[in-house]
């Protein structure tokens, strides 16, 4: 865990010990990070903040949806970022709050065995910098708060803008008519959807939390509305672009499924064709043939006479299929 204190000149770590002191004397603000819960963190917050039990079950489990809850001191608020795999797979990177005026404390998961803690730290560590180069000098928990959600928020927009570009190249090659396997092709689509649908759905849930948020809070902290506010813009605008992106990316979708079924259609003309003028000529071939072309004999005026009727059936069968437009 780590403590810091953050003032007028700036910010400083302090030892843990000193996390009860600073908390009554409510100067600056307070800020722990935790990379991971235990039963220690639930024991020192509870003793230092009055965390409550319910609070600290959601902070000791996975949420698999955002979610905000009001106690005594302080608001719970649980947040994700996306974090993409290769195969399509989007892990949700968890971010819980406890904020009050005068304090926040930040708890890193649980985590997929499959994602580092480096990238759980990503968005905190960005504001450590800001903190440290002094460029972010927050006089309460909520600026704190608001800090701390911004780059949760830009990790939204840029999974948004590199879908984008995705998307972009997908539709290059289908205009260019450069798919060479549409099962592979249909398979990237698909999986840049499932990746822009999580990340539509992780910032309209955020919606909600954060109007949760203004409801719970608006009384007992009017100053820390105008923050709230902004980032239910932020994922209002994540929520927008993604909403466009996938309205673009179902257009693509579209346009090669009715490039395939039209090939497909042509396929099945075609055989439609080939059936038509060959089963009969089989037919007859095949009742007739055994009749004239025998192994003692063949009979030579008869089997010209039936290759001439092929033939002529043959033509016919192809007239008729050009005039139903088949080929």
């Amino acid at each position: 865990m780590e403590l810091r204190v953050i003032g007028p000149d700036g910010v400083r770590e302090a030892p843990l010990a000193e996390l009860p002191e600073l908390l009554r004397q409510a100067e600056g603000v307070v800020w722990l990070d935790v990379p991971g819960w235990d039963d220690e963190t639930a024991r020192l917050l509870t003793a230092c903040i009055g965390l409550h039990p319910m609070a600290g079950a959601d902070c000791a489990q996975r949420n698999h949806v955002p979610k905000v809850h009001a106690y005594a001191g302080h608001a719970l608020l649980v947040l994700h970022s996306p974090e993409p795999e290769p195969t399509g797979h989007v892990h949700y990177v968890e971010l819980d709050q406890l904020v009050a005026e005068h304090y926040v404390v930040t708890v890193h998961g649980p985590l997929s065995p499959d994602v580092p803690i480096e990238r759980a730290l990503h968005e905190t560590r960005a504001v450590q910098r800001r903190l440290e180069e002094g460029r972010l000098r927050p006089q309460t928990g909520w600026e704190l708060s608001h800090a701390l959600v911004s780059p949760v928020v830009r990790t939204h927009e840029r999974q948004v803008g590199r879908l984008a570009e995705l998307v972009g190249r997908l539709e290059q090659r289908l205009m260019a008519g450069t798919v060479t396997r549409p099962e592979d092709f249909l398979e990237e689509l698909f999986r840049a959807r499932h990746e822009l649908l999580v990340t539509r759905t992780m910032a309209t849930q955020s919606q909600e939390v954060f109007a949760r948020l203004i409801r719970v809070v608006g009384k007992s902290h009017p100053a820390a509305v105008s923050l709230l506010e902004d980032q239910l813009d932020q994922y209002q605008r994540v929520h927008g672009l993604a909403d466009g992106q996938l309205d673009f990316l179902s257009e693509v979708i579209d346009s090669h499924r009715a490039r395939t079924d039209t090939k497909m259609m042509v396929a099945a003309e075609r055989l439609a064709v080939i059936a038509a003028v060959t089963l009969p000529v089989t037919a007859v071939s095949s009742v007739l043939g055994m009749n004239v072309i025998v192994n003692s004999h063949t009979r030579p005026v008869s089997l010209i006479v039936l290759l001439v009727l092929m033939t002529v059936m043959s033509l016919w069968l192809l007239r008729w299929a050009k005039r139903q437009g088949w080929w």
